[in-house]
């Protein structure tokens, strides 16, 4: 294998056998793994702010569950609208939603292990499709569909590791939990903290978000900001006053915003993010003023909008950035902005046992050195991690196309992430 700064290092004879084991365990079940992840993506798990649909799908978990006789709770978020917790999205409606957890007790000697994944889904999205987005289609050995990448690929592969335990009779030392959660897309991470507030924290935590296979041992932050322009009075059109369409304004916004984007570049990379050549992006996601649909007249707009997503690195003074960025953009403001609570970033040691337990697990599986490196997104890592003290990585399958069109993932990737999730529970549990 390769470690962390590239220094060749052999792979102990004893962690070759427990990635051996991992595969003969996992092997009676590889076709039940892939006909979940199929009725998983096939179940519609949307979530748009500030509602989601994602019981459904967390029943068929359930049942999947029950069919090899581990108990798992179905739990509803309700709870967390009278939570003063800062993280909290008060915005959001968590009533009729649930989170799933299950556990596999240990004989209490040893290190717990949490694999924590979300079971929410952005919507397909305008993009057409090649298939549907509940398809589940398998070709080439990638299946298609909403979430398939991002990440029910990666929570199939987290709770093969408990169905596999359970049946072979092997118990740890340590426990392991297995949850499914919801409320991560859009900024959200109530899922993830309702799970800690409510008492279900381990020694250590892996997320197997979409990684293509590489160690991600630290996220960045995010923030979106939504900004509205008005100018001009557009009831006077057809008129001889003047009328000053409100995308003009966003035009030097605009730039305003690309000088941001330069400024965010030379931002310190610190060791994790330096091999990135945009460390910390500024992103315009939409950019609204008129539609071209033949159903709306030629007229003069209303409004021009525009929603930014600023993201940090895991070093960085979040507030006092945000704080900076407020006061450089407010003179542009014509109505009030909203502002959400930003997305944190996190970051564990190269030389943590986890990362170096799972760095040898990776290593033993794929018979090759494991990338180890940093998240190009942001996600709830941190919650567990700087809220509850849970050092946590993120691992997962490759794919592609997550939140958009025709997003799949690959079958194989999948299976190999559930050994090697697998390998580094009988390891780090024992």
């Amino acid at each position: 294998m390769t470690d962390a700064i590239g220094k060749a290092t052999s792979v102990p004879v004893a962690l070759s056998a427990i990635a051996g084991d991992a595969k003969g365990l996992l092997a009676p079940f590889e076709k039940e793994l892939i006909d979940l992840l199929q009725a998983l993506v096939q179940t519609n798990s949307t979530a748009i702010p500030p509602d989601g649909c994602e019981t459904d799908a967390q029943k068929v978990l359930l049942n999947f569950l029950n069919s090899h006789g581990i108990p798992a709770e179905l739990y509803e978020l309700g709870f967390l609208k009278n939570s003063s917790h800062p993280c909290v999205r008060h915005d959001r409606n968590y009533s009729g939603r649930h989170n799933l957890i299950a556990r596999l007790k240990g004989t209490g000697t040893g290190r717990s292990l949490m694999l924590s994944g979300h079971m929410d889904t952005v919507p397909a999205g305008r993009s057409e499709w090649n298939h549907s987005p509940w398809s589940g289609l398998i070709a080439d050995g990638r299946l298609y569909g909403r979430g398939s990448y991002d990440m029910k690929g990666g929570l199939v592969a987290a709770f093969a590791v408990i169905v596999a335990l359970k049946e072979s009779g092997i118990r740890l030392r340590g426990d392991l939990m297995c949850e499914s959660v919801i409320d991560e897309e859009w900024g959200g991470g109530g899922g993830t903290l309702a799970g800690r507030l409510r008492g279900d924290i381990a020694d250590a935590c892996i997320i197997p978000e979409p990684t293509d296979l590489a160690v991600f041992r630290a996220s960045r932050g995010g923030y979106f900001i939504d900004i509205e322009v008005t100018a001009g009075d557009p009831e006077s059109y057809f008129s001889k006053e003047e009328v000053i369409s409100p995308a003009v304004p966003m035009g030097r916004l605009l730039g305003w915003i690309d000088t941001w984007s330069t400024r965010r570049k030379g931002v310190d990379r610190r060791e994790t993010y330096q091999s990135f050549s945009d460390p910390a992006p500024v992103q315009v996601l939409a950019l609204q003023a008129n539609s071209f649909d033949s159903d709306v007249p030629w007229s003069v707009p209303l409004v021009a909008r525009v929603r930014l997503y600023f993201q940090f690195l895991p070093h960085e003074d979040v507030p006092g950035v945000i704080a900076e960025i407020r006061e450089s953009f407010d003179e542009f403001c014509r109505n009030d902005s909203f502002f959400d609570p930003p997305l944190l970033g996190h970051e564990l040691d190269a030389n943590h046992d986890l990362t170096t337990t799972l760095s040898r697990s990776v290593s033993s599986v794929l018979g090759t050195g494991p990338v180890v490196t940093a998240a190009e997104y942001p996600c709830d890592a941190f919650l567990n991690q700087l809220y509850f003290g849970m050092p946590t990585l993120i691992f997962g399958p490759r794919g592609a196309g997550p939140h958009n069109a025709n997003e799949y993932v690959e079958v194989k990737s999948v299976l190999q992430t559930a050994e090697i999730l697998l390998a580094t529970t009988m390891e780090w549990c024992e």
